[in-house]
């Protein structure tokens, strides 16, 4: 379930550290070198691509589907291949890390028009994680998922990050040709030398976080504050959040999440995530139900009632409330969108709502 993925505390750092967690090590491919060689494995849907070809600029997404952030980023996808493809950009789902490498053609067919791009396995037959990991990922020293490499028209890798991050001015720029790679270059080792920094910064806060030291990391996250990017900025009160919590500070915690979820309107993760803990989190004695159902209402709409996750949220939200039919409702909903490895949660959890019991959150 993508609630039950999405581990608090781990979250809410990754989060705000964004790319800075997700690299690893000294990176050997960077904006302005050429790109590697594609070394797909089976195609799954579209045209096959074997070779970057003059004049187009192309789009690598390394996504998994059981991925959470991958799921949220594809409508965004989407949106990019649609807006683009007659303009000369080539936008691939490349499928990495993936467990179970037969759960993917059954998850882009059920996507249907909301995953018309290109979609790759994977060559694993010399790689065990695969040649486009060994070749592309690591060679960026990226190891979390989703991550975006823009491919301008000479073949040179324009930009690298989380997909959701990748501004149209930049594509549109790629596209005519005007975008400055040697600047590009530039600006992406300053930033691979301040994320060294924020690192060390974030493992401090980590590591006061795991010994439950809340002052310790409150006290981290000035210096925080100033190494991420100022549009990230607002994103440290998931930090906040998490160590009022720990607090047990529950005015200030409430706070702290209404003023995340106003900042991150348009992103159903966070608004499911800091639902699902206010229901859950064991640690929690004073939990405000009416701001996780309205925050798991806020990630329906979002995902316009089409995420079995989101729905689970918004169900226990409303059986808490002893809003017991309209939770059958929705957990009825969930069951009937969900994936096969969700199911039998799902169907436990109807089970125990029928019964008026809130089962145990997994």
């Amino acid at each position: 379930m993508k609630n039950r993925q999405l581990k608090w505390a781990a979250g809410a750092l990754a989060l705000v550290a964004g790319a800075a967690l997700a690299l690893a090590g000294e990176p050997t491919l960077k904006v302005g070198d050429p790109a590697p060689k594609l070394q797909n494995g089976k195609w799954i849907q579209g045209e096959p691509v074997t070779a970057f070809k003059p004049g187009k600029a192309y789009l690598v997404e390394f996504w998994a589907t059981w991925c959470p952030p991958c799921r949220a980023s594809i409508p965004h996808l989407n949106e990019i291949h649609d807006k683009y493809k007659d303009k000369g950009l080539v936008v691939i789902g490349q499928d990495c890390f993936e467990r179970d490498e037969a759960l993917v053609a059954p998850f882009v067919k059920k996507m249907a028009d909301k995953m018309t791009y290109r979609v790759a396995l994977d060559d694993k037959t010399s790689k065990e994680r695969g040649q486009m990991a060994e070749t592309w990922m690591a060679a960026a020293g990226r190891n979390g998922i989703p991550s975006a490499f823009l491919v301008d028209k000479k073949g040179i890798v324009a930009w690298i990050g989380h997909p959701m991050e990748l501004k149209d001015s930049i594509i549109e720029d790629v596209l005519a040709g005007k975008f400055d790679v040697k600047k590009a270059a530039d600006d992406s080792a300053n930033k691979e030398k301040n994320e060294a920094q924020l690192r060390a910064v974030w493992e401090a806060i980590s590591l006061a976080m795991q010994n439950k030291d809340w002052d310790a990391a409150s006290a981290k996250l000035p210096e925080a504050e100033k190494l991420v990017p100022e549009e990230q900025r607002e994103d440290i009160n998931m930090v906040r959040l998490d160590i009022a919590l720990g607090k047990k500070e529950y005015a200030t915690a409430y706070q702290l999440a209404s003023k995340v979820s106003e900042a991150n309107k348009d992103n159903p993760v966070v608004q499911n995530q800091i639902a699902w803990r206010i229901l859950t989190d064991d640690s929690i004695e004073q939990r405000d139900l009416k701001l996780a159902e309205t925050l798991a209402n806020r990630a329906n709409d979002i995902t316009k009632g089409n995420d079995a996750g989101v729905l689970d949220t918004l169900a226990r939200s409303l059986f808490m409330q002893g809003k017991k039919e309209r939770a059958i409702e929705l957990e009825n909903q969930a069951l009937k969108l969900a994936e096969s490895d969700q199911q039998e949660t799902l169907q436990n959890t109807l089970d125990s709502y029928k019964k008026g019991v809130l089962p145990k959150a997994q």
